[in-house]
């Protein structure tokens, strides 16, 4: 295997022309047949013995080039990238170039790399001073939160739904006079004021009554995941089985006893401020981290090539995938829940990969300038936090670490470094 590193005309992208020697690529082809013959059926030959020629006559001579390009590509690329020295920053898009019997095999793979930070300004850098002070207000929002942790739901009979009422209802969608698909839940639980259901329907339900059987129309958004459904306007029959309302518990001394370790309101009260204090602190060392970093990185200048943000994009959409799934549903049901499609969700979140990659870059050269790094010491002392979070022995998290893992480990580390190495240096007004 060879290769050789183009550079592109858009900034900070290279093309790796890659190239498997005859030899590579026949015995790739070679691979491919051995593992595709019993799957041959050839008149008058067993299953698994029909010699490649005879195959080769019958389909073609490139009858097993797509699985050979496909067995040769993922490794000859990873070498490639490798030996090249290159700091990669997408995944590649790889084309093919030559593909022929009895000659060498080259392909293509555009890739990223990462871009050069020229830093600005980055110490001394001046925030706002935060507001420590705890109001009343936010110790009752505090309070008020855990009477609705703690709030009972009691059947409503003697009104109508309001805002904020759940209604237990039976609903059927039509389309053109026709039912369609998944639009159709009996006692199903609905949260009015929620937003879950799509367009004005939870409003429509409102001053409705029990038994009421009513008439909601909708129309779906432009980019709903349904095709057939997008952009048309659809009537739902709905009816109204029961109402439910919260009840709130009494803000007294019995309250303050049930949700916490103290006797009376007053001690109660007393500690949700000492928390919403303490809450308000972290925050605001957040909000200056963040600040800091923001402006660091308004005054520095990088150019991102199109294809890492592409990548960051898609890191963040199957992050976001397995958070979901965690919850119990799958993506696809998000999707069909939300109305959102995957380019959307993908265009949503390009602003926050940006973000994410020019925060990375600045942070990496702040390191780079100041020569920060991270000891043994502190390696050692992430190791032992991975421990406790987990409940495992350190040794057994060491058994899991090798050596690309310590060594990203140090890279992260040495990165909240800079952070805090710049919020030392910030000036409070």
């Amino acid at each position: 295997m060879s290769f050789k590193v183009e550079n592109l005309e858009a900034k900070n992208m290279v093309k790796l022309i890659i190239e498997a020697s005859a030899e590579e690529f026949e015995k790739g082809v070679q691979a491919a047949y051995l593992k595709n013959r019993n799957k041959m059926a050839v008149p008058g030959f067993r299953k698994g013995k029909v010699p490649r020629q005879v195959i080769e006559k019958m389909y073609g001579t490139e009858v097993f080039f797509e699985d050979a390009v496909n067995a040769i590509i993922p490794d000859a690329y990873a070498k490639a990238a490798e030996e090249s020295g290159l700091d990669i920053v997408s995944q590649p898009s790889i084309d093919v170039v030559q593909l022929e019997k009895g000659k060498p095999f080259i392909f293509s793979a555009e890739v990223a790399i990462k871009p050069e930070v020229t830093l600005g300004d980055y110490k001394g850098i001046e925030v706002e001073k935060a507001d420590l002070e705890v109001s009343e207000e936010e110790i009752n929002a505090e309070i008020d939160k855990a009477r609705k942790q703690n709030s009972r739901k009691i059947a409503v009979e003697d009104r109508a739904i309001v805002d904020g009422d759940e209604a237990i209802i039976d609903f059927e969608g039509f389309v053109d006079g026709v039912a369609f698909e998944g639009g159709k839940g009996e006692n199903y639980s609905l949260k009015i004021g929620s937003h879950s259901f799509i367009d004005t329907f939870e409003e429509q339900l409102i001053g409705k009554n029990i038994g009421d059987e009513v008439e909601v129309n909708v129309t779906f958004p432009e980019d709903y995941h349904a095709a057939d459904l997008a952009g048309k306007p659809a009537l739902f029959k709905v009816a109204v089985k029961e109402i439910k309302a919260e009840e709130l518990p009494e803000l007294d001394d019995d309250f303050a006893s049930e949700v916490s370790e103290f006797d009376t309101l007053a001690e109660y009260k007393e500690d949700v401020k000492k928390t919403v204090a303490e809450r308000k602190e972290k925050a605001a060392k957040t909000d200056k981290e963040n600040a800091v970093v923001e402006k660091v990185v308004a005054n520095a200048k990088m150019d991102i090539p199109e294809a890492m943000v592409e990548t960051q994009v898609r890191q963040m959409a199957d992050e976001f995938a397995q958070r979901i799934q965690s919850q119990g549903l799958s993506i696809e049901q998000y999707f069909q829940f939300t109305g959102l499609t995957p380019d959307k969700l993908l265009e949503e979140m390009k602003p926050q990969a940006v973000k994410r990659i020019e925060s990375r870059l600045v942070l990496e050269a702040v390191v780079k300038a100041e020569n920060i790094e991270a000891s043994d010491e502190d390696v050692e002392k992430e190791l032992e936090n991975m421990a406790s979070m987990y409940q495992m022995e350190i040794e057994k998290i060491k058994e899991f670490m090798g050596p690309n893992e310590i060594e990203a480990m140090k890279k992260d580390l040495a990165v909240q470094k800079a952070v805090d190495f710049l919020v030392e240096s910030a000036v409070e007004k």
